[in-house]
Parts: structure tokens; C-alpha cells; sequence
């Protein structure tokens, strides 16, 4: 019995990861409320860029920046790069506003050279609080590891892709 616990303490790890960023999203979206009652439809809205900075931006990286240019009202393209790792996305904004929450389509590459663990592809959803704050979680294909990819790890189909940060809207 003590086996089978000590087998699942990456899974428990993880889950708690996971509720923890849960309740970050659950606490910030008092803020959206907040941000949709006094937003001015008829305002021009000015900002169409957005960086932002955080952990596992910028394609994974442990630490990384990512840019997003709105190219329509709801459709932006994003690049970003990190410490060892880069990334690419669409984006579909849930509202004309480079401020909102948007779903991602993703490609992440972790790592480079030998230090390359792995790339993955997938959707997820980024919420976007009013002023600062962001948070992204989906899935992902995995479609390759490479040499820092550990040995003793089973690669499975799919895995959780995440990622906290904070962002700056811009012209």
C-alpha cells in the first residue's frame, strides 16, 4: 500500500498545483465583473498590442515574455521566447478587447539544442483580469522530446499546459 502512494505523489502534486490555480482565477474575476459594467462600448478602444511576463510564458520557459498584436477586433497572433524555450499562438478574444479573456490555439517548444525537452501543440483558455493579472490552462499533443527530456518518464498523449503571469496593454 505505501508503493502505490509513493507511485502517486506526482498526480497529488499536480492537482494541488492545479486547485491553487484554480482559486487565483476564482479570486480575480470579481474584477471582471467590475471591468464589464463600466466599460464604454461606443469608446474607441486604442490598445492593440499586449506584452506580457510570467512563468511559463513564452512557450513553456520556466520564465518568458510573450507579444500579442491584435491583426482584428478578436483576433490576435502572438510570439514569445523565455529562459530555453519559444512559442507561437493564435488568439479569439471572447470581446473586441485586447483586455479580454481569449481561447489559444498553441505551439510550445521547450527547450533548445540539448537542453530540448519537449514541443507541444493544443488549446487553451487565458483569462485576462482588467487590469494586470493572467492565467492560461489547456492541453497539449505532444509532438516530440528531445535529449533533456528525462529518461525514467513515461511521455504521456497529452499533458496540462499552464502558465501565471501579469500583462501591459499598449498601442
Amino acid at each position: 500500500m505505501h508503493l502505490v502512494y509513493v507511485q502517486r505523489l506526482p498526480q497529488i502534486a499536480m492537482l494541488r498545483n492545479l486547485l491553487i490555480l484554480c482559486f487565483c482565477l476564482f479570486i480575480t474575476t470579481g474584477y471582471a465583473q467590475y471591468y464589464e459594467e463600466n466599460y464604454a462600448e461606443e469608446e474607441e478602444i486604442t490598445e492593440k498590442a499586449a506584452l506580457t511576463v510570467g512563468i511559463l510564458q513564452g512557450g513553456g520557459s520556466l520564465i518568458g515574455a510573450d507579444l500579442e498584436v491584435l491583426l482584428t477586433k478578436q483576433l490576435g497572433l502572438q510570439v514569445g521566447a523565455g529562459l530555453v524555450g519559444f512559442g507561437t499562438a493564435v488568439n479569439v478574444h471572447l470581446k473586441p478587447t485586447i483586455r479580454s479573456s481569449m481561447i489559444s490555439f498553441t505551439y510550445w517548444n521547450q527547450g533548445t539544442g540539448q537542453s530540448f525537452a519537449q514541443n507541444a501543440i493544443g488549446p487553451t483558455f487565458v483569462y485576462r483580469g482588467e487590469r494586470w493579472f493572467t492565467a492560461q490552462i489547456g492541453i497539449g499533443k505532444t509532438l516530440s522530446k528531445g535529449p533533456a527530456f528525462p529518461e525514467d518518464v513515461e511521455q504521456p498523449p497529452v499533458m496540462l499546459l499552464y502558465s501565471i503571469g501579469g500583462y501591459l496593454p499598449f498601442q
